[in-house]
């Protein structure tokens, strides 16, 4: 019986593991629930398979039952009439139905020493006790049976208070790289954590793809391989101050300040397309290239000064919102207004020096050949 769907799965935190042991999956289960309760910001840490009622297991010896001329199925059946009585008949009366279940008598299914004497009469006629055929044993049964892959499996659930959730799974990760699990033991996140990864390796690769975007465009729009790579520069140092911000305003990197850093990107080149390009139309004048980035960083400084700083102003709300759901966004702002600051600061130092030492070093190489 798989009950996957009757717990509900609306906790942050979710971790299933199985295997083909269901004792070492629950004891399994049973020791990572004690160290993520340890864990400071779990909350609510359960386990969905939990250790059930007390039963009785009645285990048949097929060779004895086979002398005693007893099958599998009958002797099903004779159990299941003793342990919850049979309710084929009714009693009728006055035009009303009335359900009968027959019970046995004087009988507990309580009582050990009752189950192993039930009797059960074979075709032949012949009463014969369950302890002559099959081995009675006390044990406990499982709340519910859950299967991942077609095989035991147990979901552990927690709650995350006063620290994100990623967070919290982080020092679960820690902890497991330090103390891995048994071989025979397959874990698996789930609810939140396994929807982050998901959405942080597709937006990894978004950002991968808008950065080779960039270049492609710059390179095209340039007819040049080498200036789009000096104007790229300005990426790594807005990324600088994108993570100090976040740091400084205690906000975590989530999907939201994820998506700042692909619109950042797109923001910051701006800067350095301004510098790069205004010094390539002064060379196509006549200028030396020490000259003419002099002239191109101070001529640009003023509308570079102008967008950034209408940028960050008006990012200003959303960073400092504290509506409903406001965290969420306060991210994406934050870094934003983050690498843009960086951005203004660095990039007109960065990029005249790296666009200095290409075309000093393509000169050297022009000398060279002369030579």
């Amino acid at each position: 019986m798989a009950a996957l769907g009757l717990i509900p799965r609306s906790a942050p935190i979710e971790i299933t593991l199985s295997g083909s042991n269901l004792d070492l999956v629950m004891k399994t289960g049973n020791d990572l629930k004690s160290v993520i309760e340890k864990i400071p910001g779990s909350d609510n840490v359960r386990l969905s398979v939990e250790q059930g009622s007390p039963e009785y297991k009645i285990i048949p010896d097929k060779d004895k039952m086979q002398r005693l001329g007893l099958t599998t199925a009958y002797v099903g059946m004779n159990l299941r009439t003793a342990f919850t009585g049979n309710d084929d008949a009714t009693l009728t009366e006055n035009g009303t139905e009335y359900p009968v279940r027959i019970w046995f008598d004087g009988y507990s299914r309580q009582s050990y020493e009752d189950v192993q004497r039930l009797s059960i009469v074979n075709p032949m006629g012949l009463p014969i006790e369950v302890s002559q055929f099959a081995t009675v044993e006390r044990d406990n049964s499982p709340s519910l049976l859950e299967r991942k892959d077609r095989q035991p499996a147990v979901t552990l659930t927690s709650d995350a208070l006063g620290r994100p959730s990623g967070t919290v799974a982080d020092d679960v990760v820690a902890y497991l790289k330090n103390n891995p699990l048994p071989d025979e033991i397959q874990m698996t996140w789930g609810s939140d954590i396994k929807r982050q990864n998901d959405s942080f390796g597709a937006l990894g690769s978004v950002l991968l793809i808008s950065f080779l975007l960039i270049y492609l465009i710059m390179v095209a729009l340039y007819d040049s391989f080498v200036y789009p790579f000096v104007v790229l520069f300005s990426i790594p140092v807005a990324a600088i101050g994108a993570f100090l911000a976040l740091n400084l305003s205690l906000n975590n990197l989530s999907l939201f300040a994820l998506l700042g850093l692909i619109m950042l990107m797109g923001l910051v080149v701006k800067n350095a397309i301004l510098i790069v390009d205004f010094t390539n139309q002064l060379k196509a004048e006549g200028k030396h290239f020490k000259e003419a980035l002099i002239i191109a960083g101070k001529g640009r400084m003023r509308p570079i000064l102008m967008t950034t700083i209408a940028m960050i102003i008006g990012m200003l709300p959303i960073a400092l919102g504290k509506g409903t759901a406001s965290e969420w966004k306060n991210g994406l702002a934050w870094v934003i207004i983050g690498g843009l600051f960086s951005s203004l600061i660095l990039t007109v130092y960065l990029v005249p020096m790296v666009y200095y030492l290409v075309d000093r070093l393509k000169e050297k190489i022009a000398n060279r050949k002369t030579n």
